[in-house]
């Protein structure tokens, strides 16, 4: 009897082993539960540490609704002292991320790759503007206005998750309004708004003469492939409007590719740049993240040999001139910027970002970006069906329902995080939450706070 305890004991243990390898060997060990992992560590670093949020708070609005029933077998251990935090699902499939000053969070796949002593911490203090009654009172009705910021929080119970909005007029600040635990310090997630930066450093490079977006054989990755003749051609403004051509499909699903890279590749410049041809450069329009992140590591490369001289030129040639003091444009494990998707700021510094589109490029007297680069960035790309300029979106063509002036393009990240720019109307709205499974209305309210406008 005890033999055959044994040999049950032993066949049950056999079978345990067999189905754990074969589901490490399945997309659902190799790529979902470790996307899941990853993104637990990743956000609950930088929603910690980054935004200052709490992690508790932060996990139910941010997280949760998009793990669903996997959130409940993933933990995350958060390390204060070490300011680190890792994730693991059932104990197994663990993930780590750890924060350094001034560079934010990272997940480490390879620790041989990553230098966890450096720092790059930001230096000046942050500057918030003063709220402008005098230029809002004599611009804007102010009841239709402030009607328009509280109905983008709704009441206590509202879904959407708002965290923040901010209405800047001629650059003055005329409106705000913070929930959910942030205020004008706190740093927010942008998402893909990070791609809209990574335009505009372009458009700064360009200005600069350090930078040509329709020179093909630059693209850091892809120059190299000498296998690959497409890849050589491809250009800055290709990845820009993302007719990359590559398999670096977003569904945000957790099997598709950009999952992938976002959360399990230690180098996501060698992962986007080895994905299969579909099509040629400038062919296909796809949103992908991974065309973004090949030509933000291109600029990066024009910015000094390493992650410190980079991270303090980015901050010299594209935050400080705006007055921008509080941005975290996080790393991967191999120290290229994550250009497509991790940029936090506070909402004023995402305003600043915006208002040289509102100013012909002119910042503080001098041309910072060129002067048609609002329209340039804003015009669509060939076979988006009109939605997707350069880094930008177009706000009419997506959501024709509501009508915005004709000139209005958007930056816009996942989770409902939108800037929208209105040249005509010397306007830029901010619209940052944490929204999963709702429509925001973001573009209600930039309607709205048009409609405000006095004249």
């Amino acid at each position: 009897m005890q033999r055959a305890l044994i040999w049950v004991g032993g066949g049950l243990a056999a079978l345990i082993v067999a189905g754990v390898a074969a589901l490490n060997l399945s997309a659902l060990g190799q790529i979902y539960i470790p996307a899941g992992t990853g993104i637990v560590a990743k956000q609950t670093c930088s929603l910690t540490w980054v935004s200052g949020l709490d992690p508790d708070r932060a996990r139910a609005m941010y997280l949760d609704p998009l793990l669903g029933d996997a959130g409940t077998v993933m933990s995350a251990d958060i390390d204060e002292e070490a300011r680190t935090v890792r994730a693991s699902a059932l104990g197994l499939w663990g993930a780590t991320a750890v924060w350094r000053d001034g560079l934010g969070c990272t997940l480490v796949h390879r620790p041989a790759l990553f230098d966890a002593d450096l720092t790059v911490p930001w230096e000046d203090e942050p500057d918030y503007f003063d709220l402008d009654m005098s230029h809002r009172d004599a611009n804007f009705d102010t009841e239709t206005l402030s009607a328009a910021v509280d109905a983008a929080f709704g009441g206590e119970d509202d879904p959407r998750n708002t965290m923040a909005v901010a209405v800047f007029h001629q650059g003055r600040l005329v409106a705000e309004r913070y929930g959910n635990g942030a205020d004008r310090t706190t740093r927010l997630h942008g998402w893909s708004m990070t791609k809209s930066a990574m335009a505009t450093l372009a458009g700064v490079l360009t200005q600069q003469g350090r930078l040509d977006i329709t020179e093909a054989g630059q693209v850091a990755g892809l120059a190299e492939r000498t296998d690959d003749a497409d890849a050589q051609a491809t250009t800055i403004e290709d990845l820009l409007r993302m007719t990359g051509g590559r398999a670096v499909a977003e569904l945000n699903n957790g099997f598709d590719p950009n999952s992938d890279m976002l959360m399990t590749e230690p180098d996501m410049v060698a992962f986007s740049a080895t994905r299969e041809r579909l099509h040629p450069p400038g062919a296909h329009w796809q949103y992908m993240s991974g065309d973004t992140i090949l030509a933000t590591a291109t600029m990066q490369r024009l910015m000094g040999d390493t992650l410190e001289e980079q991270t303090r030129a980015i901050r010299d040639e594209l935050f400080e001139p705006l007055g921008i003091r509080t941005a975290i444009l996080e790393p991967d494990n191999s120290g290229t910027f994550q250009g497509s998707s991790y940029l936090y700021m506070t909402a004023h510094d995402w305003a600043r970002l915006l208002m040289p589109y509102t100013t012909g490029g002119i910042v503080n007297g001098e041309q910072f970006i060129p002067e048609n680069w609002a329209e340039i960035v804003s015009t669509p790309t060939e076979g988006s069906g009109g939605i997707y300029g350069m880094g930008f979106w177009i706000p009419n063509a997506r959501t024709p329902e509501v009508r915005l002036p004709d000139d209005a393009f958007n930056a816009q990240g996942f989770q409902g995080q939108y800037g929208f720019v209105i040249p005509s109307e010397d306007l830029v709205i901010i619209r940052m939450g944490a929204t999963n499974g709702v429509q925001t209305r973001a573009q209600e309210l930039a309607a709205s706070v048009v409609a405000a406008r006095r004249g």
